[in-house]
């Protein structure tokens, strides 16, 4: 009933650029934060960065004056523009949100995830 779909990973060299896009579609009725997760191999999820619906910001520490998230409140869409990639940066990076639909019967809350896309930097 609600699905999250990415856009926008590749393979870049280092200190590119890259914009990830992840839209929310379903009966959504409202979506309150929306973020963005990175899962390197062999290492745990973590936190890139995330955004509230009236768009306050939370960054990692090693992507603060790098990366900028964003969000069309209109669109039910979260962007994040990577810039000055490095090779650590190399993971999948998972779109995340916390949402209110409805299953035609009840307004539900849950939280969702994108099936991932791949972004990797070379040196």
């Amino acid at each position: 009933q609600v699905q999250l779909v990415e856009s926008g990973g590749g393979l870049v060299q280092a200190g590119e650029s890259l914009r990830l896009s992840c839209a929310a579609s379903g009966s959504i009725f409202s979506i309150n934060t929306m973020g963005w997760y990175r899962q390197a191999p062999g290492k745990q999820r973590e936190l890139v960065a995330d955004i509230t619906t009236g768009g306050s910001t939370n960054y990692a520490d090693s992507v603060k004056g790098r990366f900028t998230i964003s969000r069309d409140n209109a669109k039910n869409t979260v962007y994040l523009q990577m810039n000055s990639l490095k090779p650590e940066d190399t993971a999948v990076y998972y779109c995340n949100a916390d949402l209110v639909y409805y299953s035609g019967r009840y307004y539900t809350s849950g939280n969702y995830w994108g099936q991932g896309t791949q972004v990797t930097v070379s040196s």
